[in-house]
């Protein structure tokens, strides 16, 4: 039976769920783990179990080749057994370093299904449709920073930091069974031989392409910000903020208007387009930094803790609405190096944006002011990139 396009969403956003519960429910636990191993509570070594997580996609480069030769559904199922048994491992890991190198497997088995999850959207839907779809599948994606913290504290509340750890690859065995429904997307007749010389050329298509390196860029710099915020939440609201018990709030209220966002830009770039819409919510962006940043000097470097978080709010809830935006318009002109392409995009944005973001965090000793001031960087880039487009839209 033929999958009918709401399953086709709500198993894509189950997919791609994976990835947020792989990060999202862990930290409310961080302080459990950091006394599990004997750390101070002021190290930042816990958001090293969000870094190495998001490292872990740069495998995606590989699953894009081998997706565009072999079809999404085999490079899915490869990914499903890796971030479940990854998972467990990095539960029961006796020190940090093997759990930061579980971690790194699990990011690997992430980035399987994240990218076959994007080209298959790919493979089904085009520019402005794409947007759209992707827009839904966030929608339903951006639940889980909602629901996740809480149900992180609940579980703390009547078990160990070790079962917290086990729920996403528990949620991943469902998902990877209700997966056999799902229709191969990329047909044998499009798929490209693998050999080196068609792979080299394959690539330097994608990374030649002005459009596709402009938008994976921006995609790439807003996501340094939002993958520093989410490694370091927990320490933000806990030790530098002094209030551990509004974490599961603030996270949540945040996930909610992310959530709110991505929905919304699904009846903007529908509506005005994805190049007009990403141009509009860039500027609100920017502005928004701005004024945080502007407060923060005015307040000695610390901004307060309602300031902060409602403008992190705005900008990460804007954030993902673009994110749908750049990647329709980053991919929308390589259908036939799609798998590829979706690769190269998630590793860049995954890979270099958590790197980045790491930097960032392991500023944020005592202040959030390395934050504030990457908040107001990413506008200011993001905005050369997106008016330093010429083409018609």
């Amino acid at each position: 039976m033929k999958m009918k396009p709401f399953e086709f969403i709500t198993l894509s956003a189950s997919t791609m769920i994976l990835t947020a519960l792989g990060i999202d429910i862990m930290l409310p636990a961080f302080g459990e783990v950091r006394n599990h191993f004997g750390l101070a509570p002021e190290s930042t070594a816990t958001a090293q179990i969000i870094v190495f997580f998001f490292l872990g996609q740069i495998a995606q480069l590989v699953f894009g080749i081998l997706s565009d030769r072999f079809g999404r559904l085999v490079i899915l199922r490869i990914g499903f057994p890796l971030y479940i048994v990854s998972g467990i491992a990095a539960t029961f890991a006796p020190t940090l370093a093997l759990m930061f190198a579980a971690r790194f497997v699990s990011g690997v088995g992430a980035s399987a299904v994240f990218m076959t999850t994007i080209a298959s959207v790919r493979d089904r839907y085009v520019g402005d449709q794409m947007a759209r779809m992707m827009s839904l599948i966030f929608t339903f994606f951006l639940f889980t920073p909602i629901v996740a913290p809480f149900l992180g504290v609940a579980i703390l509340s009547v078990s160990t930091w070790q079962m917290v750890f086990l729920t996403p690859p528990l949620f991943a065995l469902f998902v990877f069974i209700w997966s056999f429904r799902l229709e191969e997307s990329h047909p044998p007749e499009n798929r490209t031989p693998l050999n080196w010389a068609r792979v080299v050329q394959a690539i330097r298509e994608v990374v030649s392409n002005r459009t596709f390196l402009r938008y994976t860029a921006i995609t790439t710099i807003l996501f340094t910000g939002l993958s520093s915020y989410v490694s370091s939440s927990e320490r933000i609201v806990g030790e530098i903020y002094g209030s551990p018990k509004l974490f599961p709030w603030i996270f949540a209220g945040i996930g909610l208007l992310m959530s709110l966002c991505a929905l919304l830009n699904s009846r903007l770039s529908i509506r005005y387009g994805s190049k007009t819409s990403i141009r509009g919510l860039l500027m609100v962006y920017t502005l928004v930094g701005s004024v945080l940043l502007v407060l923060t000097f005015v307040r000695g470097g610390q901004p307060e803790i309602f300031l902060f978080f409602a403008a992190a709010a705005i900008m990460l809830g804007i954030n993902l609405a673009i994110e749908p935006n750049s990647s329709a318009l980053a991919l929308e002109p390589l259908g036939n190096t799609a798998g590829i392409a979706s690769a190269i995009y998630g590793t860049a944005f995954f890979f270099i944006g958590a790197s980045l973001g790491s930097i960032i965090s392991s500023l944020m000793v005592k202040s959030v002011f390395p934050l504030v001031v990457g908040f107001f960087v990413i506008g200011v880039l993001c905005l050369v990139l997106v008016f330093s487009d010429r083409r018609r839209g």
